[in-house]
């Protein structure tokens, strides 16, 4: 068989969310793959959805069950287990592809030899086929046969996972597979399986369609959620240890880190839950310092951010009650400035 697509649904079955996704994918143009639909143990009738696909759709499509609620990682992994494809590629439930899109994924790997291959992507708020805001992603100067400098650019901006295909007999080689049981399993994933394929190429094409719902669980924040957040930095740092990634790399991984576990952590936990905690803040600088204590000489984190926010990082290493007093007040002043000039505009 030449391709396996792995689809996590949680909780899919209203709003038809899942049709939307299962119907762009029994239509692909492409030959000879089979579809792997995972549901992780909803609490709907997702799974009695996806079974009926299954029946109608027989050999194109497999309707497959976790026992308990894994998360994505764990509802991927599932599929990696049954996947019988030469290719793998994964794709989000309430996403979907355009017709063509796996089609000329494979074409381009197998025109160029490699055994990754991604595209563009464009996010929407609607469910239907036009075209919404695109978004490149992978750049064209991390493509080709992977060297020590490719390998350092994928690290820092590896992309998403559900706009490539992977070389499966690889995946299996070095038995790579998701963090369970987490948000953001693929922040850890992505960079530690790009390091592993020899060749990637891309086709400069937006084929995924990323669908953007405020209401969906990926765009709430909560306490939880950054703890996750968290766990996968860590378990980045602890894969790029066991794979031998560690110091060819330590630059790019510190910045990754800082930036996954630190940075992007504070600031949403910051803007998203209602009442910050110091006890929060104080665990999370320890975190950071405990694992990279030199991270804001790092020459990636000093180019990336700008003057407000290294600012802000310098006040939090210095007193998380002087930190979070600031930046409550920074933000209450800017509404209140951002509200009188509306009320001064009518």
């Amino acid at each position: 068989m030449k391709l396996s697509i792995i689809v996590p649904f949680y909780n899919m079955a209203a709003d038809g969310k899942l049709d939307f996704c299962m119907e762009s994918l029994v239509r692909q143009t492409v030959r000879d793959y089979e579809i792997l639909a995972v549901d992780d143990c909803s609490l709907d009738n997702t799974y009695e959805r996806l079974l009926s696909y299954e029946k109608k759709y027989p050999g194109k499509v497999r309707a497959l069950r976790t026992p308990e609620n894994r998360k994505q990682g764990g509802a991927r992994n599932l599929g990696l287990e049954h996947a019988r494809g030469e290719w793998v590629g994964f794709m989000d439930g309430d996403d979907w592809a355009a017709p063509d899109m796996y089609e000329k994924l494979l074409t381009k790997a197998e025109e160029t030899g490699a055994d990754v291959a991604g595209c563009d992507l464009h996010e929407t708020h609607v469910h239907n086929m036009e075209i919404g805001r695109i978004v490149n992603a992978n750049t064209m100067d991390q493509t080709g046969l992977l060297d020590g400098e490719k390998y350092k650019k994928l690290m820092l901006n590896p992309c998403s996972m559900v706009i490539k295909i992977y070389k499966r007999e690889i995946i299996e080689r070095y038995h790579l597979r998701f963090p369970e049981g987490i948000f953001y399993e693929d922040n850890c994933a992505g960079p530690v399986w790009m390091l592993h394929f020899t060749r990637f190429e891309k086709v400069e094409e937006p084929l995924y369609y990323y669908y953007q719902d405020t209401s969906s669980t990926t765009h709430s924040i909560s306490e939880e959620k950054c703890r996750d957040r968290m766990r996968a930095g860590k378990l980045l740092v602890e894969q790029c240890r066991r794979y031998g990634f560690y110091e060819p790399y330590r630059q790019e991984l510190e910045f990754a880190f800082a930036k996954l576990y630190y940075v992007n952590t504070l600031f949403t936990y910051m803007i998203g839950v209602r009442y910050p905690q110091i006890r929060f803040l104080r665990e999370l600088k320890q975190g950071i310092l405990q694992e990279f204590p030199n991270f804001q000489n790092n020459c990636y984190f000093i180019d990336t951010y700008d003057r407000e926010q290294k600012k802000l990082v310098r006040l939090h290493m210095k007193s998380d009650l002087l930190f979070l007093v600031y930046y409550k007040t920074l933000i209450g002043y800017r509404k209140l400035r951002q509200k009188w000039k509306e009320s001064h505009k009518l």
